[in-house]
């Protein structure tokens, strides 16, 4: 998520992973029990009351979701990555990054995760299946009656379009290019660009709507919008916003449309780049 591409926003959560072995001299069980341990702890001081909005952390991505064991064992990702992982896992596994514990553990679960997410093809089929998701998400992720193109997440040319874009040009070509081993979005746009993957422009168009909406989506929240993943429709809040994010007392209106055309542009570039890449693949 975006923690893992170190883009956090004012109301991300966290989506995290847990990986544990037994130390020399304790048990599988042992070893199981205490990282349960470390999770409940974890979850239980974020969760604290204080001066700040606490940390929400999500581990719904870890293998079987909510009904999978809270951390699992070197062994144990291995084995289910090797016959159960199905391709939005792989695309998840693009934003995994070590951020505490043992480095050299951490090491060895990423050795791992590139084994699962730079895979040596990436069938029409599995591109397929991410159209079909990316689909899905805009239809059940945007509330009935809201406007699409204001909602900053899953509208067309929004930050999950710019996202997935990026992440299908990782998975497609990453074994084969170093450089788009990145959890960045914004960097694997720039690597993408000097692979000769995608054009200067057309990554312009990108990145450019993208850091709108992500400024746009921090805007919201400071202004007080209680939906910060939708542009405000109430004349009030969506000044606030306008104001928040850096435009003139009466640009309310000129920020909309500035954030209309900018996702009508980035919505042009990612539709090609999953068409290109498709029929790439049947090529």
């Amino acid at each position: 998520g975006r923690l893992g591409g170190a883009e956090m926003s004012y109301g991300s959560d966290a989506d995290v992973l847990f990986v544990h072995e037994a130390r020399p001299g304790h048990s599988a069980q042992e070893a199981h029990r205490a990282a349960a341990d470390v999770v409940g702890e974890l979850h239980r001081l974020l969760a604290v009351p204080g001066p700040d909005p606490a940390l929400r952390l999500d581990t719904t991505l870890r293998p079987e979701g909510r009904s999978g064991a809270a951390s699992r064992t070197l062994d144990a990702y291995d084995a289910y990555y090797r016959r159960w992982s199905q391709d939005w896992e792989s695309q998840a596994l693009l934003r995994a990054r070590p951020l505490a514990g043992d480095p050299d553990l951490a090491r060895r679960f990423c050795r791992l995760a590139d084994t699962v997410r730079y895979p040596m093809t990436l069938p029409a089929a599995a591109i397929d299946e991410i159209i079909r998701l990316r689909g899905r998400m805009r239809r059940e992720r945007i509330p009935r009656g809201v406007d699409p193109t204001r909602h900053l997440k899953f509208g067309p040319g929004g930050l999950t379009d710019v996202e997935w874009a990026v992440q299908l040009l990782q998975l497609r070509h990453g074994r084969q290019v170093p450089s788009l081993r990145t959890t960045s979005t914004l960097d694997g746009l720039r690597s993408a660009v000097l692979a000769g993957l995608l054009g200067e422009a057309p990554a312009g168009d990108l990145q450019a709507a993208w850091l709108s909406a992500s400024r746009l989506r921090n805007a919201s929240t400071l202004a007080g919008w209680p939906r910060p993943d939708v542009l405000p429709d109430r004349p009030g809040a969506l000044e606030a916003t306008a104001r928040a994010a850096g435009w003139p007392p009466d640009g309310a209106d000129d920020l909309i449309a500035e954030h209309r055309r900018l996702a009508r542009r980035a919505e042009a570039v990612v539709a090609d780049v999953f068409a290109r890449e498709r029929t790439a693949e049947f090529g």
